[in-house]
């Protein structure tokens, strides 16, 4: 499996909710065994500066492909983007038991 995590932050924090919005269209690409689009709860103490989480679960790198090559995430991508000051994204396998 695949676990896909991005992190956003916003430039304005008027924009935080678009951001999340805009996001919750990738839950529409079936490419995905779980996606979920949430804020931040800002619970560390350290570090503040992620507005939105993208947390996806994929059965293998050619799911994950198959999900960056829809349609919808292309749209996600141009609502985003502009409202976007940071984004930072990680991809690892991982076994499931």
């Amino acid at each position: 499996m695949i676990r896909h995590i991005v992190l956003f932050r916003a430039r304005r924090s008027e924009d935080v909710e678009a951001i999340r919005t805009g996001l919750e269209r990738l839950k529409e690409i079936p490419a995905a065994a779980r996606l979920e689009v949430a804020l931040n709860g800002r619970q560390d103490a350290w570090s503040n500066e992620i507005d939105v989480v993208v947390y996806g679960e994929f059965a293998d790198a050619g799911a994950l492909e198959s999900y960056k090559a829809h349609p919808l995430y292309d749209e996600a991508v141009r609502l985003v983007r502009p409202l976007r000051d940071l984004r930072f994204a990680a991809d690892f396998e991982t076994q499931v038991d």
